[in-house]
């Protein structure tokens, strides 16, 4: 029951940081620190991963109606504008896909301590409230539907620094998505789109890795922990999702600037000073 209860706590952690850009990674690597589940470090490191896929659902649910091209009333064009934005969804992936490929070992290796995760959540707090403040770019693009190849390659390229930890794959996206033009409720539709691709992928090769050097083996605790995990990281990404597409069409950035901000300050003095 312990071990449920902490998978419950995991997957309300991954579906509320995974959609909102205060890195989600981070926040789950500063919860394995104080609420550690009862599993091997191999599966652990399944786990975290792969828990994105329930979260990943709720997108494709969410925003089923843009991704499927046929049905829905859409007219030939509309179609064609849904196989569009399969292209753009693709060509923003491919920059954090392929470096992705090339040194994820290397970035888990040196990269996922909390020092390094708090200097990331300040660093991009700042970023996030400097770009609001001084209304970098122009974002003339305001529907998603007008998203150009340069700008999907940009918000894809801005992607990559995501891949250090405390960065948040939303928050590298959105930075590059303003940076480029793109509406604020623009850029977060997309930066949703591109989840799905690269953390299907992800899930899908630390799957593999996990089978390559342990087997696919699990205990029934750890089919629990996955299910339970995956479940709640749905159900709770469905409402964040929803949530956050109406909040950013009034507001900006800022608050998750100035949370990033808090938060980074919170665990430097935690991990340098207390513990």
């Amino acid at each position: 029951m312990i071990e449920l209860f902490k998978a419950i706590l995991f997957g309300l952690v991954e579906g509320i940081t995974e959609w909102i850009p205060v890195s989600s990674t981070g926040h789950m690597i500063l919860l394995n620190e104080f609420v550690k589940l009862d599993v091997s470090p191999e599966f652990y490191e399944l786990f975290e991963v792969v828990i994105q896929l329930g979260a990943i659902l709720a997108i494709v649910i969410v925003l089923f109606k843009r991704l499927w091209p046929w049905g829905f009333g859409k007219t030939k064009e509309e179609t064609k504008v849904t196989f569009k934005l399969w292209g753009l969804m693709i060509v923003g992936c491919i920059p954090a896909g392929v470096l992705g490929l090339l040194f994820d070992d290397f970035f888990e290796e040196k990269m996922h301590g909390p020092i390094i995760v708090a200097i990331a959540l300040i660093v991009y707090g700042i970023i996030f409230i400097l770009m609001e403040t001084l209304k970098v770019g122009k974002r003339t693009t305001k529907d998603i539907k007008d998203i150009t190849l340069k700008q999907a390659l940009m918000v894809g390229i801005f992607q990559v620094l995501s891949l250090i930890p405390g960065t948040s794959r939303s928050g590298s996206t959105i930075i590059g998505g303003l940076s480029c033009g793109l509406d604020r409720p623009v850029i977060a539709e997309f930066t949703f789109l591109l989840a799905i691709p690269v953390m299907a992928g992800a899930s899908l090769i630390k799957l593999l890795q996990y089978i390559m050097n342990v087997g696919l083996v699990f205990t029934s605790t750890e089919l629990m922990i996955l299910g339970v995990g995956c479940l709640v990281a749905f159900l709770v990404s469905m409402l964040v999702v929803n949530v956050f597409l109406k909040y950013i069409k009034k507001h900006d950035f800022k608050v998750f600037g100035y949370y990033r901000i808090a938060l980074g300050i919170i665990v430097l003095i935690y991990f340098m000073f207390i513990k």
